[in-house]
């Protein structure tokens, strides 16, 4: 506890240090976020508090994960992520789990319904492929439908670019090890090329990417595990007039890990293959104050995995949104939609389920300062019938110097149906699984001093009934089933952000997390997270940063004994410099975990420590 007191307290400290100093009065555009309305709406008459990670903060953490760049922010653990790139995902965001994360690329659900959790696995995008990242927290079921209950996490990919022909490469190399080696071998190698442009009324991109890690274990020991990744993407866009204009797009996302044996515990020579199709096709209608648009595409994935308990699975998912968004006056604007998933997989025979969701979303923006967000849907699922879910979320901002005070509240609830695979798979399936239900409260205040400093805070209370876990009925073999737990949860807790520039070309973000869920063991989620990212531009071509994460002590359970552990807390400290040598050509380097930091994520698990990574990027 007194580790985590020093590190929150050291965190807070350096960000209070930095406010002091005389700040630069440049003046910068306002904030616009979308993912909590559909609507481009101004930050301070947002009723959240939404992270957005912008292109600027992806190319300045060039050489990482999507996974990594994510696990930075207030309310999440990606537990995964700094293992070996292989692991397996989890993503812990409010005390939730994978099932409670929803995940949009480009406007679509995706997913994969041969998995557990029904989630998508992140390994499979790479970060080059990505222009933003918007975050919202707290249940969205509203305008994104089942398993928006803690967040959503909608990825956008790269535009093309506006000349008629441009070509991008970037490739980088770096080391992969864990805290016991220290011979730096480069066994990291990632490369991609990307062909874009606009052609009178037709854009067009075209990638290919491909990642090959080695050097590292799964399972603490001396083999070593390989990963491999390919990415292909096509996308092509026509604007037939100033009103109407499609994109057509498709991708293969591949990946190879090798993995050990958990049960005992060893080094094994096993493997996984996950293999991703996805086709799709977005046009989009634009008329006086309004737009409608469709969002639809076909994914097919397809696992194998090659151990002691060979499997093989398939997956096929059809996303269908369409919705149409007015704007009355620049004080209501309004989404109606209909969202239509159909999934099949394969088990010992073909299953599927399908969802039919109309909704609608209003949000009212005063000029008095009152901010309203409200909707409902209603969830007709093939299995479970119907269920309603609603959102309501009020906001009042003031002005405060040149910026603002916002306090706002919501008050949500989600409706997540179990998987195919908790319903009918080849381990633990039980048919007469109930559907899970939260309700999320949350207030919170937001302050924004001006262009060089905002401040927020927000609480956060969901409660879970008809939690599915797995039950072990026979620990011999490790038998059981899924499960409805009888009892509620609740899950509490505070995030606390901060965003500054204190100096001309100084940029500082900081955020600290408190989550406790109570009435159940919790397992590898942390009750205490803080992190710090520092970034100063030196010059037009040359920036540098900084970054600092705390993670509190946490439970696990050792499942070679099954019995409880508690994994220690731990501090990582990283640096990157990034250079423009030219318009055309630049360079980056990283280091991860300059201390050589020991920690576990996962008992038994192996972590990574000191690497370095140094590339480029030619843009011609």
């Amino acid at each position: 506890m007194k580790k985590t007191v020093l590190s929150v307290s050291a965190l807070f400290l350096a960000c209070t240090a930095v406010f002091a100093q005389e700040q630069d009065e440049t003046e910068k555009l306002d904030e616009v976020v979308i993912s909590d309305s559909r609507h481009a709406l101004k930050r301070e008459n947002s009723g959240k508090t939404v992270i957005t990670i912008s292109s600027k903060e992806i190319e300045r953490n060039q050489g990482k994960t999507v996974a990594e760049v994510i696990n930075t922010k207030s309310g999440i653990e990606i537990l995964g992520s700094r293992s070996n790139a292989g692991q397996n995902l989890s993503y812990f965001v409010r005390g939730g789990n994978n099932r409670q994360v929803l995940i949009m690329i480009d406007g679509v659900q995706v997913n994969d319904p041969s998995s557990i959790a029904n989630d998508f696995d992140l390994r499979l995008i790479a970060l080059d492929q990505v222009e933003s990242i918007e975050i919202i927290k707290g249940a969205s079921s509203t305008l994104y439908g089942s398993g928006a209950a803690t967040a959503v996490i909608s990825i956008t990919t790269k535009k093309s670019s506006k000349d008629t022909i441009a070509l991008r490469v970037n490739s980088s190399i770096g080391t992969n090890q864990s805290q016991d080696d220290s011979d730096y071998n480069v066994n990291d190698f990632s490369n991609s090329a990307r062909v874009d442009g606009t052609v009178d009324d037709l854009t067009y991109a075209v990638s290919f990417g491909h990642q090959s890690t080695d050097g590292l274990s799964a399972v603490i020991g001396t083999e070593s595990d390989r990963f491999s990744r390919t990415n292909a993407n096509v996308r092509v866009g026509y604007k037939f007039s100033d009103a109407f204009n499609v994109n057509v797009f498709g991708s293969q996302d591949k990946f190879r890990n090798g993995f050990d044996s958990s049960s005992p515990r060893i080094d094994a020579e096993f493997e996984g293959v996950s293999d991703q199709y996805r086709f799709g096709i977005a046009p989009k209608y634009t008329y006086k104050n309004g737009s409608v648009t469709l969002n639809a595409a076909y994914t097919s994935i397809e696992r194998e995995f090659f151990s002691n308990f060979p499997s093989s699975l398939e997956g096929e998912t059809i996303a269908v949104d369409i919705f149409n968004k007015y704007n009355f006056n620049n004080q209501f604007y309004t989404v109606v939609g209909l969202n239509y998933i159909d999934n099949q997989t394969v088990f010992a025979e073909e299953q599927s389920s399908s969802i039919v969701d109309p909704y609608v979303n209003v949000v009212y923006v005063s000029d008095f300062g009152l901010n309203v967000n409200a909707g409902g849907r209603l969830n007709n699922h093939s299995e479970y019938g119907t269920h309603f879910t609603y959102n309501l979320n009020p906001s009042y901002r003031m002005p405060l110097g040149k910026g603002y005070a916002k306090v706002f509240g919501s008050y949500s609830t989600s409706f997540i149906a179990p998987s195919l695979s908790q319903l009918f798979g080849n381990f633990g399936a039980n048919p007469n699984l109930e559907p899970e239900e939260n309700t999320t409260l949350e207030g919170g205040v937001e302050v924004k001093l001006s262009e060089k400093l905002r401040v927020s805070g927000v609480y956060f209370n969901r409660k879970e009934e008809n939690f599915v876990r797995y039950t072990v009925t026979d620990f011999t073999t490790f038998a059981g089933e899924y499960q409805n737990v009888e009892d509620e949860f609740t899950v509490n807790g505070f995030e606390f952000e901060v965003a500054a520039s204190p100096i001309e070309n100084l940029t500082i973000d900081a955020n600290y997390t408190f989550t406790e869920k109570k009435d159940v063991k919790v397992l590898r989620i942390p009750k205490h997270k803080a992190n710090l990212n520092v970034a100063y531009a030196f010059s037009p071509k040359t920036n540098a940063g900084i970054s600092y994460q705390f993670t509190s002590d946490r439970l696990d359970t050792d499942f070679s004994t099954f019995q409880d552990v508690t994994l220690e807390s731990f501090s990582l400290i990283g640096a990157n410099v990034n250079h423009k040598f030219n318009k055309r050509f630049s360079g980056f380097l990283t280091v991860s975990n300059i201390f050589n930091e020991e920690y576990t994520e996962i008992t038994g698990f192996t972590t990574r420590g000191t690497n370095v990574r140094v590339g480029f990027s030619l843009n011609l």
